[in-house]
């Protein structure tokens, strides 16, 4: 039920019923010019840095932050709920149905009488379920399914694991050598400045790399996520040290260079 400017004032704890009426209120006349002028997509790179701020309390083990980050990524999934209500689409009351009910399918070891007794057995029942909703046809129809909006190297990563269930999937000689052969032939690339091959041989190397870990059960996304990390960390601390970087000689700032990318 919709509340009023009034009943939300004098709430002592709010509800999921009020987050749904103050957006109702944001989006209305007289509401907020700003909430009022914006569409699925003008906030559509909202939604993508919310999550990733949710992924960072988890990351850093926070619960403060990742209960202030849920909210504000639970705040997305109304306001767009809200814009499609207006828009005679759906609901939020739709949205919670679906998923709802998507549940309970998608769980038939606890809502029926299949028997899943271990993860495994479960994930597979899943994804079977989920094939035939969403009428996916053999491996082209699963390959498909992975959305290209995610992160290239998520999406990689996703591709590769559906490819596997299928049984194509790479050994490990064969990846070291295709690995060991693409990163001599960006080296050669880097040499000769040759920028299309420059261009080529990254996205092949990344998507190796990806599938390699992939396979081997590592999750490219997070190692990356650790580079980046110790990449931050070792800059700072140059910085902390030494000053101002320009200020320093070319011999300092190539060997802060050296410390920070070449530190394995």
């Amino acid at each position: 039920m919709s509340r009023t400017v009034k009943e939300l004032l004098n709430e002592s704890r709010h509800d999921f019923d009020s987050l749904v009426s103050v957006m109702k209120l944001l989006r209305s006349p007289g509401g907020c010019p700003w909430d009022r002028e914006q569409t699925h997509k003008s906030i559509r790179s909202d939604f993508i840095e919310e999550t990733y701020e949710v992924i960072e309390a988890i990351d850093t083990s926070d619960p403060v932050l990742l209960r202030e980050e849920l909210g504000d990524v639970l705040l997305q999934v109304v306001f767009h709920a809200r814009i499609s209500e207006e828009a005679g689409a759906f609901n939020i009351d739709d949205v919670i149905h679906d998923i709802t009910a998507k549940l309970i399918h998608r769980h038939p070891h606890v809502f029926a009488d299949v028997v899943a007794d271990t993860s495994e057995q479960v994930l597979t029942n899943w994804e079977k379920i989920k094939t035939e909703e969403k009428q996916r046809i053999g491996l082209a129809g699963s390959l498909a399914a992975v959305p290209p909006s995610l992160p290239a190297l998520m999406r990689a990563q996703k591709l590769v694991k559906k490819a596997g269930k299928a049984d194509v999937t790479p050994d490990a000689d064969e990846l070291s050598a295709e690995i060991e052969k693409a990163g001599a032939a960006l080296a050669d690339a880097l040499r000769a400045g040759d920028q299309a091959a420059i261009n080529e041989k990254i996205g092949h190397l990344l998507f190796l790399t990806s599938a390699a870990g992939q396979v081997f059960g590592v999750d490219s996304e997070e190692m990356l996520g650790r580079e980046c990390v110790a990449f931050t960390q070792m800059l700072t601390k140059n910085e902390q040290e030494l000053g101002d970087f320009s200020q320093l000689s070319e011999a300092d700032k190539r060997k802060i260079a050296q410390n920070a990318y070449f530190f394995h």
